[in-house]
């Protein structure tokens, strides 16, 4: 039986008028935009939040062993109290049994918990095919890169009832654009991450099919030829579209600008990368990702490793990524939002979006413009209201 319309009113982040917007059976029916009242409510309202690359957060970890399926069901009741509608759980590179565990893990989590089938369509295999090398691997284990495999992608496949949606991979090895192929025909889209690739590798990579760069300008050497690297063949490429970790610490505020102004808008958007470690108190901590690590309370987290020099992913959600590009990176509030819902919805079928026929995921959340993460009042998930603060 159809459930009468409901509406939802918030500032219009466009220009601070109000907004409403009306759904019924978990549609979007109408977005109105009307002038602002003398009453009118304070919070920003957006579409919810897409989060293309989540490892993990608050000590609820997709990495470590033995992964539940509880444990990602409350990893995504955690997430929505920061805007988070749609999350990939993203496993980084790990031996091949204990990535389809973790697979089976999050299949069995969407079928236990609708929360977790509402937020999860698919999940981001960050790896096992990225470089060896020290820098570019990141916070991955050595041990456990390998070059490319469709066999192995395969049983990973079978494993999860088609669950992989999205996988990064380096470039350089041989197998490449024969798995990129592969995985394209599958239907699986194929981003370019972690990599020591030549600029002949990154566009024969994008000829076979690569369409994204997982979060570019990091993953790489610390120093690079000021020539003759795999940054400037990512970012000068149109048919990439480009994911940035914009939590203040990954890029530089300068670094960040000249990005998103070389690829534009249109074909960028920032993914939080947060672990398991991020919402957590500062101090040492002993992580799947990256293993030993420190946290500062600024939410720069760091591999222990004697030189400060590696980041060990992540601490902060993905509202505070649209908060630095807005305070840092000079972008409008409506732009940093849609950089963190319509641009990476655009890879899980269209979700992120305003509009009558899209899901009604919508958020409501306060910001004077200064906080580092700013305030989720109200969350509604496919139009039933799933977090209040």
């Amino acid at each position: 039986m159809a459930i009468a319309a409901t509406s939802m009113v918030g500032a219009d982040p466009r220009d601070g008028n109000t907004l409403r917007v009306e759904f019924a059976d978990g549609v979007i029916t109408a977005v109105r935009h009307e002038p602002k009242a003398a009453d009118a409510a304070s919070c920003w309202l957006s579409s919810g939040l897409v989060d293309l690359q989540v490892n993990g957060f608050r000590g609820h970890d997709l990495n470590g062993p033995d992964l539940m399926p509880a444990t990602v069901h409350e990893l995504a009741r955690t997430l929505l109290s920061d805007g988070v509608t749609t999350f990939l759980p993203t496993f980084i590179t790990a031996s091949e049994p204990q990535l389809i565990a973790g697979l089976k893990a999050v299949q069995q989590a969407r079928l236990d918990y609708p929360l977790v089938h509402r937020m999860v369509p698919c999940v981001h295999v960050e790896g096992p095919s990225i470089s060896p090398e020290p820098g570019p691997r990141g916070a991955h284990p050595p041990a456990h890169v390998r070059s490319p495999s469709v066999d192995e992608f395969r049983r990973w496949q079978d494993a999860s009832g088609d669950l992989v949606g999205l996988v990064t991979l380096s470039p350089h090895w041989p197998e490449s654009v024969a798995y990129i192929r592969a995985l394209t025909a599958a239907g699986v889209h194929v981003a370019l991450g972690h990599t020591t690739a030549s600029a002949e590798q990154i566009a024969a990579a994008v000829d076979a099919g690569a369409v994204l760069s997982t979060h570019l300008g990091n993953g790489s050497h610390t120093h690079i030829h000021r020539r003759n690297n795999a940054l400037w063949p990512q970012l000068s490429n149109d048919g990439l579209c480009a994911s940035f970790i914009a939590d203040g610490h990954h890029l530089s505020p300068h670094l960040l600008q000249v990005m998103l102004r070389a690829k534009g808008l249109s074909r960028s958007l920032i993914v939080s990368d947060v672990t398991a470690i991020g919402g957590m108190a500062p101090g040492h901590y002993d992580a799947s990702v990256g293993g030993p690590v420190i946290l500062a309370a600024n939410g720069h987290l760091t591999m222990n490793d004697g030189t400060g020099q590696f980041l060990a992913g992540a601490a902060l959600p993905l509202i505070a990524g649209v908060a630095t590009l807005v305070r840092e990176s000079g972008l409008r509030l409506h732009d940093a939002l849609d950089l963190a819902s319509v641009n990476p919805g655009r890879w899980v079928g269209g979700r992120g979006r305003l509009e009558p026929g899209a899901p009604a995921d919508l958020i409501r959340f306060e910001w004077d413009g200064m906080a580092q993460v700013p305030h989720v009042t109200d969350v509604w998930l496919q139009g039933e209201q799933v977090y209040r603060a």
